[in-house]
Parts: structure tokens; sequence; C-alpha cells
């Protein structure tokens, strides 16, 4: 008869009961900004016909819908115009936290991030020569399209250039990656300053991200997206443990480091091109969230991973409520929130003692 497996020590069991009380008070901060993003704009709805007209839509046949006390300008401010960009920013979030965790898993380098391997620069290339040449015309393209192929290209372009011999090596893929962005960065300039004036005001919302424009048919593809990437994420954490003690230890292991190294590449590239075509380019996101949560729940990818897609959301889900909120009429575009909030909480989570536990104090 097999010997019963060991309990749980003591400390094991308040790690458990900690990281699930992290991941339900995520959520409900997550659905708390839903609501108060619904009650929030020009249209004055208050927090509970919010969560009313939200709870309808998802439960037919609730009192409230038909018995007058919402009304049609109401119902279609929340559920037609504040609740999908409030969800989108959520995606967008949790997508390129989950990219930038990903990447900086594979390279070993906390610097990396989607920005810094050229992915986010090759989706820019492709939305602003959309804007600025005019291609939707001619080649029928969209600008999420555009954007999509862009990242695509990009990262060929790197998993190219950074393969020798049948070996993608980490150092190679940053340089190659920083390398090729400087480059894609140079020819969205180039567009933008040779493009006509009436199009940098929207070649520039674009870089700096916005997500103004969502309705909930825009929601699928970053959605299916963040599933899919999220599920190839958690099925590898192990393999993902062992290369953060190196390739030689991670392969005596059993794992087939070139082949990860390229299949979470891909992946990770992958999610930030559908979450680019949908969002623009919203930077710090994927260097900051992915950071934080390894200061909070360590560096275990078990246990990271899951905060990082929750704080993600959360994070750009905030910044977007402040973006459309402190210039009122303006909005200003979420690049420079997410800059100016998430810098300095950063700055303030690296002086504390976890940074220090978990690698981030050199």
């Amino acid at each position: 008869m097999p010997a019963p497996p060991p309990a749980p020590s003591a400390s094991g069991r308040r790690s458990a009961r900690a990281l699930l009380g992290a991941h339900a008070g995520l959520l409900a901060a997550i659905a708390s900004v839903t609501v108060l993003s619904g009650a929030t704009g020009p249209a004055e709805v208050s927090l509970t016909e919010s969560v009313r007209v939200i709870v309808g839509h998802l439960l037919p046949g609730m009192p409230w819908m038909s018995d007058g006390s919402i009304t049609p300008l109401q119902d279609q401010a929340v559920w037609r115009f504040r609740l999908p960009r409030t969800l989108l920013a959520g995606l967008a979030g949790a997508g390129l936290a989950l990219s930038g965790a990903l990447m900086q898993a594979i390279v070993r380098n906390p610097l990396a991030e989607p920005y810094v391997l050229g992915v986010s620069a090759g989706a820019s290339v492709g939305a602003v020569s959309v804007i600025t040449l005019g291609w939707t015309a001619a080649a029928g393209l969209t600008l999420g399209t555009a954007a999509f192929l862009g990242a695509l290209a990009a990262t060929l372009a790197v998993y190219l250039l950074a393969r020798r011999q049948g070996v993608l090596a980490p150092t190679r893929m940053v340089l190659s990656g920083v390398a090729l962005g400087s480059l894609l960065s140079a020819v969205t300039s180039y567009l933008t300053l040779t493009t006509e004036a009436q199009n940098v005001f929207s070649v520039l919302f674009f870089l700096l991200g916005s997500v103004s424009a969502a309705t909930m048919g825009s929601l699928v593809v970053p959605a299916a997206a963040v599933a899919l990437v999220a599920l190839f994420a958690l099925t590898r954490t192990r393999a993902l443990n062992a290369l953060l003690v190196g390739d030689e230890a991670a392969t005596a292991l059993g794992v087939d480091v070139s082949r990860l190294r390229a299949q979470v590449m891909v992946a990770a590239s992958l999610l930030t091109g559908a979450v680019v075509s949908v969002s623009g380019g919203i930077g710090f996101v994927g260097l900051v969230v992915p950071h934080t949560a390894r200061i909070l729940v360590g560096a275990d990818h078990r246990r990271m991973l899951p905060v990082a897609l929750l704080g993600g959301a959360l994070f750009l889900m905030v910044a977007d409520l402040l973006a459309r909120t402190v210039a009122v009429p303006a909005e200003i575009p979420l690049g420079i929130v997410t800059a100016v909030v998430g810098a300095p909480f950063f700055l303030w989570l690296v002086r504390q003692g976890r940074a220090a536990r978990v690698g981030m104090q050199r």
C-alpha cells in the first residue's frame, strides 16, 4: 500500500492562503473598476445602475431592464461604449503583462519586453503605414490587420537573426530585437514626419495607445489570444522555472531549451501583435507588471504568471479610467498615463525589501 503524501507545512499553507487572497483581491478590484468605469462619463449613471445594466445584459429577464428604471441612454452608455473599452483595456493589460513575463523568462533579461524585442515597433510600422500611405483602400487592410502583420514580420526577422546553427541564443535575441526595433522606429518616424498634418494626430494616438474605439466585436481576437497563450504558458511553468537556473541545468532536467525558447517567443509575439492591433502601442506594462508580480509573490512562474495576468488587467483598466477623466473633455493617451502612474509605484516597490529577495537589487 503506497504511503500517503506528506502534509503541507504550516509555511506552505500560509503561502497558499496568501496567494489565494491575492487572486481574490485582484478579481474583486477588477470587478469594482469595471462597475466604476460603467458609471463614469458624460451621461449620468450611478454605480447601482451600472451594475444593473451589466447584470441585465448577462442575465436576460431582469425586471429593471423593462420597467423603465434604466433609460435607453444609460443602457447604451454603459453597455455599448464604456464596458467594451474597459474590457479591452483589461485584455490588453493582461496580454502585454503576460508577453513581458514570457520574454523575460526566455532571454533571462529583466529588461526584455515586446518593445525591446522589436515586436511592438513592427506593429507600429504596419499601423502607421496604413494611416500615412493610405494602404487601407489599396490593399484592403484595416489598421489592426496591418499592425498584426507588422508584429509577425518583426518576430520572424528577430527569430531568423537570432538563430545560428539551429540554436536560439538569448543574447542574440535581445541584440537583434534592439537593433531591429531601432530601425523600425526610424521608419515610423520618417513616415510621421513626411505625412500630411491631419494624419499626425492619428499616428501619435496609435503610438501612445488608446482603447476609445473598442466595441464588443473588437474583444474577440485579443480575448482568444490571451486565453490561448495563458493556457500555453501555464502548462509550461516548470520548464520556464528550469530556465531560471541556466540552459545547462534546464537541459539536464529534460527541457529542450531551443524548442521551448522558439515556442514561447512565437506565442508571446502573436499575443503582442493581437493586442497592439486593437489598442495601439502601450508601453511600460510588459516591463513593469511582471516585475511587480515577481516582487509580490516570488519568481516561481506557477505563482507569478496568474498574478501578472490579473495585475496587468487591473493596471490598464485603472489607467484607462484615469485617461478619460483627469483632463475632461480631452482624453489622454494610455501610454502617458501608464508611465506617469506606474513608474513611481514601481520605483517604490523596487526599494522595498522583497525586491532584493527576487534578485532585482544588484
